[in-house]
């Protein structure tokens, strides 16, 4: 018989206190020998957290331009990118090259363009033309919803994990995930905004398997959807010293994407004494106040938690 996983508890936006989350963990969290991980693969020593970005000492567009993006993989299909017709400038590839930003126009053209079904291309066609009109340009992140995963990546902020010998939680700029270590899939797991994660070591690597998501959410920063059969599994690693923290993810949608598709999303150790999960409070003063055609914010009548 398949274990019953516990459900993790979802984040929604609104003020965020992770410190009750981190404070309800078991003891062992702030015990490294305790972890369960294979010694080299200690993500959660104290004072460490992850950065999706740290700025180049000089100009390099290269680094730039992956301040909030994926990478694609060495071989095979990545995701979706932007074209040569609307080339996507972020605000760190702005400030670092001196040019104006621009919003995303997703590239249907491309090899991971032609992957994507119809009413997928549909989708990003329509909200291609949003954005050339000025609308709707924002992500779905800075529109204070949930990102799912792999989208979860994205950010560029600091991320901060906990390890316990059955559990890893990744805690994001107000948003945290739980992946719980050696044990198979609910049965029939209820869909959710981040899914079900169940994960275990290969050697220096953990390796996670998610499932069990909703269709409310955007696999990256271009809006494109999927289904409920969305399948990903991340492969996190720390290379160059220990110094990186590299995720490797390959997603599968038989509803969205004709063959499934890879990137990756790096990560830098840095040093955050003192600085832990803390509270985030997105919606506050994140209307349309111009009127300009933005997503609203998430509400609810009371915490979804």
């Amino acid at each position: 018989m398949t274990k019953n996983l516990p459900r993790p508890r979802r984040l929604f936006a609104g003020a965020i206190v992770l410190g009750v989350l981190v404070g309800s963990l078991p003891a062992s969290a702030q015990d490294a020998s305790r972890t369960g991980a294979p010694p080299n693969l200690d993500l959660s020593a104290p004072g460490v957290a992850w950065a999706g970005f740290v700025a180049p000492k000089a100009p390099n567009y290269a680094i730039a331009r992956l301040f909030n993006d994926f990478a694609g993989p060495a071989t095979g299909l990545g995701p979706v990118s932007d074209g040569p017709a609307h080339p996507y400038v972020n605000n760190e590839v702005a400030r670092e090259m001196k040019i104006p930003p621009s919003y995303r126009v997703a590239d249907l053209d491309n090899a991971a363009g032609k992957n994507l079904m119809p009413w997928v291309r549909e989708a990003l066609r329509k909200q291609n033309e949003l954005v050339l009109q000025g609308r709707n340009g924002e992500t779905r992140e800075a529109r204070c919803w949930e990102t799912g995963v792999p989208a979860f990546h994205l950010n560029p902020g600091l991320m901060h994990i906990i390890q316990t010998p059955k559990e890893v939680v990744l805690f994001l700029v107000g948003r945290a995930r739980h992946i719980w270590l050696d044990v198979p899939h609910s049965a029939d797991p209820k869909p959710s905004w981040y899914g079900e994660s169940v994960g275990h070591y290969e050697g220096d690597t953990l390796v996670v398997d998610t499932v069990g998501f909703n269709d409310k959410t955007f696999v990256d920063s271009y809006r494109t959807p999927h289904t409920d059969k969305l399948h990903v599994v991340e492969r996190f690693r720390l290379i160059d010293g220990g110094n990186t923290l590299e995720v490797a993810f390959t997603v599968e949608d038989p509803g969205a994407f004709y063959q499934p598709w890879s990137g990756t999303r790096n990560r830098h150790r840095v040093m955050a004494p003192n600085r832990g999960p803390a509270e985030f409070d997105c919606s506050a003063a994140n209307d349309d106040y111009f009127n300009i055609g933005l997503e609203p914010v998430p509400t609810a009548d009371k915490p979804d938690l």
